[in-house]
């Protein structure tokens, strides 16, 4: 019952009829020892995010072999913001998720682990990646520079993906 239906009865002592009773909702299994619950959409939203990094990434490169920092700057903007959404995401509700539920089968929780670990490390390179671009637009001499860079970037990510799709996503929804 919402806040404002329950004080409305405390204030006017409406009884809740049978109609209004709320329907019990089906919940999902939580890892054990968390409160983290399976998200029966996860896989698709983070699939639909790598598609959208990708995307994101083809136009900032896309830019930055037109000579066009600007745009170059303002795509990897975009880049960086839906990528930190992804990684919080991934982090929290499938790391986090599949440790627990792979806590008692050693190899499994081995190659999660060593996924997240793996993930740390691109994360902590691709921020340094970001930090050392983010005044592109403004250094527009950095263009050649920052189109090397982005391919080196790119080519860790697209790995990344095929291995998170192929090998880790299957594992949360076995």
């Amino acid at each position: 019952m919402s806040f404002f239906r329950q004080l409305f009865s405390m204030l006017f002592g409406k009884q809740e009829s049978a109609a209004e009773a709320p329907v019990a909702v089906q919940e999902e299994p939580v890892a054990p020892g968390t409160n983290i619950r399976f998200h029966p959409e996860l896989i698709a939203k983070l699939t639909n995010d790598h598609q959208v990094l990708l995307s994101l990434f083809g136009e900032t490169s896309e830019a930055a072999a037109q000579g066009d920092a600007a745009a170059a700057a303002e795509q990897l903007e975009a880049f960086r913001t839906a990528l930190q959404g992804h990684l919080l995401t991934e982090n929290i509700r499938l790391y986090v998720y599949l440790e627990h539920l792979f806590a008692d089968d050693p190899s499994t929780y081995a190659l999660i682990h060593e996924f997240r670990h793996e993930m740390d490390g691109i994360g902590k390179a691709v921020i340094r990646f970001l930090l050392k671009y983010e005044d592109l637009a403004r250094h527009p001499e950095q263009i050649a520079a920052f189109a090397s860079d982005l391919a080196a970037v790119g080519k860790v990510l697209v790995s990344r993906i095929e291995r998170e799709e192929g090998t880790l996503y299957p594992l949360y929804t076995a």
